[in-house]
């Protein structure tokens, strides 16, 4: 199975992307005994990855569309993420410390727990793609 949303960039919008990915998923995975754990963990990753957009890289442009693409091959799963922020320097990440009490910098470590893959990529063209890949059978 293979589909794509284009979305706006704005968090009023986070519970329709929410109801397409589990609504895709569901399809060819909704009969599994394993379903409700694996929703609840893809709900948080792209939730986590689309107001990520919304906030940070569309932040000073939400006119920009966010694009989600969605692959699911067996148990292979793959999500894209497409942005037209300015990109995101993974160097310079450093993950929260639960003395430093910050706000901010969990998604990162979040996605990175929860997934079994995750990869940010700044295209050529001034797009980024962060991809979260996954085996739903581990």
């Amino acid at each position: 199975m293979k589909t794509e949303l284009h979305i706006p960039s704005e968090l009023r919008f986070l519970n329709i992307v929410e109801n397409w990915l589990l609504g895709c998923l569901e399809m060819d995975l909704g009969e599994s005994e394993d379903w409700l754990r694996q929703s609840n963990r893809l709900r948080l990753v792209l939730a986590e990855a689309y107001s990520n957009v919304v906030r940070h890289a569309h932040k000073d442009r939400p006119h920009l569309p966010v694009t989600l693409r969605l692959e699911l091959h067996q148990s292979n799963l793959v999500l894209e993420v497409w942005d037209f922020g300015r990109g995101y320097h993974l160097e310079d990440y450093e993950a929260p410390t639960p003395e430093a009490l910050q706000e901010g910098g969990y998604g990162w470590l979040i996605m990175n727990r929860l997934m079994d893959r995750v990869e940010y990529i700044a295209q050529p063209d001034g797009r980024n793609c962060l991809k979260l890949e996954a085996d739903l059978l581990c």
